[in-house]
């Protein structure tokens, strides 16, 4: 708490009033200072409101400790769920203090963790412009601005091609006679100005995000085009005639196409347009006035699909191995990533992750040629009302070569007009990234010519659903033919569909075992797939118990000793010798871990899981019991605390920790948060010996050339958007840290070696530095773009995680630099790193 003591100033005011006033100011005062004592926050608050009110002039003097008594209170209200008044007291003190940036950004993290991630945004962007040296701000808006404005946005407005595309498809159809428009899905609002530009005498366009529309608005008026489209922060199912719009447009333009097409409603938004908002389409051998009539952009789009083998996609959907670090995997716990969806599913989850094919780490091997998945009419109504209803329809293909079925790979071509189209295939040059649906749960994964790969199709809950995904191999698709040739049933079947729904569903009948499934993220399964990362803990953990272990002996003999003393005392004997207390491991890693039960390997452990989800916890225990390890060597950790908050306590009032086991670093490849407030607490719970994995992290990083880089984090000028300013305003929300990358797949040029930019040491802290500099000589000549870095985890001086290595399931990350530098050979630049709360930051000095 601030130990300033604020009084009361005597202002230039007259008669009782001003006496009176001033001494309910000291009284006040007075009273905030007894309440912070008596840590009553909520009076205290109170009185300074009070305090301000009535004394303006004293704002100075009591900011400091005014601000302490707000966030103390705040974090109160926040524990009863007192959201209302939280918020009300932050808006009182942003009347008082409108200009303080720390408050601000206090504001926006309490909205932040209520969800209300577009204000917090407003917040921690007004914080950052009112104080650009603020790093928790600057933090806080970073983290924010990925999701707010996601990185798509920039790659799509970069793409200058699909651009050039819509601007024409738009011109035609404007040209031709549709003068009205409506803009479903705006983002920046670059289709509206296309068609503002195009001559269209009305433009309105709709966006749901309150970033996006705001960001909108910006773009629309810098280009003075305010006057000549409006726009409607809402989605497009909400807009009614004449509330928003006067009457009915001739023609809707829209871009909310996914890498699955369906994935942004886009059916849902074009059926209600068609039914509400625009003109009746034209029929056939109608003429007339375009005008006249409704028209849709895109026209129709038709879905194609490929079965591939991809190492990099298996390892990331199907846990591989059935052993790991010497733990057996049982038959009855089945592991599905969330892209795996059942025939029979009810809930709208998206069933496909997405890849940029072309660049997948490994690459990708294809099993059958493309084929036709899909093909949808936007301009007809009632095609679209069916496809949203229509049951799946069976699709087989025939296998061109040999090898593992990993997924079927899935894009489209988009045919705007019967001039205009943009192809999203894996050979294009384009900005969309496919999209994957993951093979799962088959009993054999191997196909050669002549199989047949099945699957069947639909468009549900608004997505592209591939499920059921199969191999027919040659030799039973004859005996069933066979079979069915026998029998009248096959004289039933009216059409090869139906023939094919009858072989994809033949399925060899399963044994009554009793599955638990265990729904699992990609970057969890990706990390039971890595082999060395549990041998490593398995081996680091085994040193560390073994250090400890003559400290457990000697606890035992002198268990023994009491017990045969008090023997001979009593004139018996007892050569028992009681068992020493067990070792205690602790592991708060995110997600699924199997390590616990690896530790449970290593002798007398007592396991801690901090696992949330009760099927996680399922699939561990029915792990455990199948390495037939006793019931009490495992626990699961949230049950013994009361908050997740308080997961970092002792076992026992009486025991402490041999080891703790800390998630560093996040799958996106950044520094988790507070990781080192988490380490300071951790070493306090440490028996002597004890250790926290891993020990120390080094961050290592290289200089590179990186075009697609500084094109996926920022817009490149008005020339890539056809002459629109939109650059500056989209360019508020880059950030200068990328993550998720593959650095083995990145197209990129090194420009230096790899070289050591940090250490974080998590058991002697004296050892970490919060700045340094270093230099970094060249290697080749080129332009530096961006720094790359990853990690090397330390689990002790010997064992060390590559979390950029092959079988890595973290990404890596990169800070892209504003302004690329120009280097020779031999030629060096200093890096200056900051490492601040768990963030880095990298700053480039010539």
């Amino acid at each position: 708490m601030p130990n300033s003591r604020p009084r009361a100033r005597r202002v230039a005011a007259g008669g009782a009033g001003a006496a009176g006033r001033d001494r309910l100011v000291a009284q006040s005062l007075q009273s905030a200072e007894h309440c912070l004592g008596a840590q009553d926050f909520g009076t205290a608050y109170a009185h300074y409101l009070l305090v301000l009110s009535l004394a303006p002039e004293l704002k100075g003097d009591v900011k400091e400790t005014f601000q302490y008594t707000l966030f103390r209170w705040a974090e109160e209200l926040d524990a009863l769920n007192r959201t209302q008044d939280l918020l009300g007291c932050y808006e009182q003190a942003l009347e008082l203090f409108p200009d303080d940036e720390v408050i601000c950004n206090s504001m926006g993290e309490h909205l932040f963790r209520m969800g209300f991630r577009d204000e917090a945004a407003g917040y921690f962007h007004k914080a950052v412009k009112l104080n650009p040296d603020f790093s928790d701000a600057k933090e806080n808006f970073y983290r924010v601005a990925n999701w707010l404005v996601e990185r798509w946005h920039f790659i799509m407005l970069n793409d200058t091609k699909r651009n050039r595309v819509y601007n024409a498809a738009i011109q035609k159809a404007v040209h031709l006679g549709s003068k009205s428009v409506l803009d479903i899905g705006a983002g920046t609002g670059i289709l509206s100005m296309f068609a503002k530009k195009a001559g269209a005498h009305s433009v309105y366009a709709c966006e749901l995000s309150k970033t996006m529309y705001e960001l909108a608005c910006d773009v629309v008026a810098a280009n003075k085009m305010e006057t000549g489209i409006k726009l409607l922060h809402m989605k497009s199912l909400d807009i009614e005639i004449p509330k928003h719009i006067p009457e009915r447009v001739s023609l809707v333009v829209t871009e909310t196409v996914d890498a699955g097409l369906f994935g942004e409603g886009i059916v849902e938004s074009l059926i209600h347009a068609w039914e509400h908002l625009l003109l009746q389409p034209k029929t056939k051998g109608e003429g007339g006035n375009c005008g006249k009539y409704g028209k849709v952009i895109p026209a129709s789009a038709v879905i194609f699909g490929m079965a591939v083998e991809c190492a990099e996609i298996r390892r990331h959907h199907r846990v591989a191995i059935k052993d790991i670090a010497g733990i057996h995997l049982p038959t009855t716990v089945k592991f599905q990533s969330p892209a795996y969806t059942s025939i029979d599913t009810e809930e709208a989850i998206e069933p496909y992750t997405t890849e940029k094919i072309s660049r997948i780490p490994g690459g990708y091997l294809p099993l059958t040629e493309c084929f036709e998945i899909m093909k949808v009419d936007f301009s007809n109504l009632q095609e679209l009302k069916n496809i949203a209803t229509e049951k799946p329809h069976p699709i087989r293909v025939p296998a061109v070569k040999e090898g593992m079925l990993d997924a079927v790979v899935v894009w489209f071509v988009l045919q705007l007009d019967d001039e205009h189209s943009l192809s999203t295939s894996p050979s294009e040059e384009t900005c969309w990234e496919q999209a994957v649906y993951p093979a799962q749960a088959l009993t054999d994964y191997w196909i050669k010519p002549g199989d047949h790969v099945t699957m069947e199709a639909s468009c549900q809950d608004c997505y592209l659903r591939i499920q059921s995904i199969n191999i027919l191999s040659l030799e039973h698709e004859m005996e069933v033919v066979k079979n069915f040739t026998k029998s009248k049933d096959f004289l039933s079947l009216g059409n090869e569909a139906e023939l094919c729904s009858a072989l994809a569903n033949l399925q060899t009948s399963k044994p009554d075992v009793v599955e638990q499934t265990c729904v699992l993220e990609s970057t969890e399964i990706a990390l039971l797939n890595n082999i060395p990362y549990h041998e490593g803990f398995k081996t680091a953990m085994r040193k560390v118990l073994s250090s400890l272990a003559p400290e457990k002996l000697c606890q035992a003999m002198d268990t023994h000793c009491q017990h045969t003393e008090m023997s001979s005392g009593s004139g018996q004997s007892n050569t028992e010798l009681s068992a020493p207390d067990p070792f205690y491991v602790l592991d708060v890693s995110e997600g699924f871990s199997i390590l616990p039960i690896i530790a449970g390997t290593l002798g007398q452990v007592k396991s801690f899981s901090s696992v949330e989800k009760d099927q996680h916890r399922i699939a561990l225990d029915l792990i455990s019991e199948a390495n037939h390890f006793p019931k009490e060597t495992l626990e699961f950790w949230l049950r013994h605390v009361e908050e997740e908050a308080a997961v970092l306590q002792r076992p026992k009032s009486d025991k402490l920790w041999s080891i703790i086991i800390l998630d560093v670093i996040e799958p996106s490849g950044l520094i988790q948060q507070e990781i080192m407030e988490k380490a300071a607490i951790s070493r306090c719970l440490l028996q002597s010996g004890g250790k926290i994995f891993p020990q120390y992290v080094l961050m290592f990083g290289m200089l590179v050339e990186s075009q697609t880089l500084v094109e996926e984090n920022a817009v490149q000028g008005a020339e890539r958007t056809l002459g629109l300013n939109i650059a500056p305003f989209i360019n508020q929300f880059q950030v200068p840290i990328r993550v998720f990358l593959d650095l083995s797949s990145l197209p990129c040029t090194p420009l230096s070696q790899p070289v050591e930019l940090l250490r974080l040491d998590l058991m002697t802290p004296y050892l970490n530095t919060s700045n340094r500099e270093v230099k970094v000589h060249i290697c080749r000549s080129g332009r530096v773009t961006a720094v790359p870095f990853w990690f090397h985890m330390c689990l002790d001086e010997e064992i060390r995680l590559d979390t950029s290595g092959e079988a890595s399931h973290w990404k890596q990350a990169a800070v892209v630099l504003d302004n690329p530098i120009q280097v020779e050979v031999g030629e060096e630049l200093v890096l200056n790193v900051q490492h601040h709360k768990s963030n880095v930051s990298i700053t480039v000095k010539q």
